[in-house]
């Protein structure tokens, strides 16, 4: 199965300013996509060349295998984090027009929004005018101007800012919906902790440049320093030179092993000590240590060059 997105060499500036720097990067078709960055890093040109909003001064994007062109945008949901709301309007005529737009008929249209108002029960919201909702009820509202077109690519940029722990978990199981019925679908956000609750794969770009890509456990794995966390009961012997305790509170301890592998070692010898163990896990880094840490890489030489400046 080909990717459904593919950007190859994408370069865009302004003025003298580069915003997107010859990035590269795939979206795997049917997957939960995260596109990562610092603020200014590059994301929101990047999403508005995807979009067709504005062309790249050079390189190439392939939406679903064929180059992408003016046909595409119907193909396209996009939901922004600043949101585009008439507030004058009244909902039902929003997402009608809205819905009109992408080249639903107004057929079409009025039952794929009924539809999703029913599934959250939302009805009731068809004649009030947009400026009387909420910010969280607004959002359900972009949700739906996003999706009721039924695109192959949604491009999600912050979708739980403003929505509740309920509202946010029911936004997510719509999502992994989509995605069930085939959607693929861009997250881009700040929130580490939710890309490692539902994206499969992710690229991380900062400063125009993208500087990391992969598979989320994968990357989790390859910046993994042997740390692993271990529950006991009873007493701790003293423990091998090999192993170095970075962190220890009673009936617990965090250990670093000089090499990989070597957590079977200590086990073993934990094990043939008498010792009761009731946790023993590998301590992988989060998104956001590995975000942190190729962030600061990456700034490094500029700040450096800066300097000798």
């Amino acid at each position: 199965m080909h990717d459904i997105l593919r950007l190859e060499g994408v370069v865009k500036s302004y003025d003298k300013k580069v915003a997107v720097d010859n990035v590269t990067f795939s979206v795997p078709k049917g997957s939960i996509f995260g596109l990562l960055g610092p603020n200014g890093a590059g994301k929101t040109s990047l999403i508005r060349i995807i979009t067709t909003i504005t062309r790249a001064d050079s390189g190439k994007v392939f939406l679903d295998g064929a180059p992408l062109g003016h046909e595409h945008p119907s193909q396209i949901g996009y939901m922004p984090e600043e949101r585009g709301l008439y507030k004058k309007m009244k909902v039902g005529d929003h997402l009608l027009y809205l819905a009109r737009l992408k080249g639903l008929s107004k057929k079409d249209a009025t039952e794929q929004i009924t539809r999703w108002m029913d599934k959250f029960e939302i009805s009731d919201w068809w004649g009030k005018k947009v400026e009387e909702l909420s910010k969280g009820m607004q959002q359900k509202i972009q949700f739906i101007a996003t999706v009721v077109h039924r695109p192959q690519l949604l491009i999600l940029d912050e979708p739980f800012s403003g929505l509740d722990p309920i509202n946010t978990n029911l936004i997510k199981e719509e999502i992994k919906e989509l995605r069930r019925n085939g959607a693929s679908i861009i997250f881009s956000t700040h929130r580490m902790e939710q890309v490692e609750e539902i994206c499969e794969d992710i690229v991380l770009i900062n400063q125009g440049r993208n500087v990391l890509e992969g598979d989320v456990h994968q990357i989790r794995t390859d910046f993994k320093e042997n740390l692993f966390r271990i529950a006991y009961q009873g007493n701790l012997p003293d423990l091998p030179d090999s192993i170095q305790v970075v962190d220890q509170e009673e009936g617990r301890f965090v250990a670093r092993m000089e090499k990989s592998g070597a957590s079977d070692q200590l086990l073993l010898f934990l094990l043939q000590k008498g010792v009761h163990i009731t946790e023993f896990q590998e301590i992988l880094p989060s998104l956001n240590q590995i975000f942190i840490r190729q962030v600061g890489l990456t700034n490094a030489p500029i700040t450096q060059s800066i300097a000798e400046a």
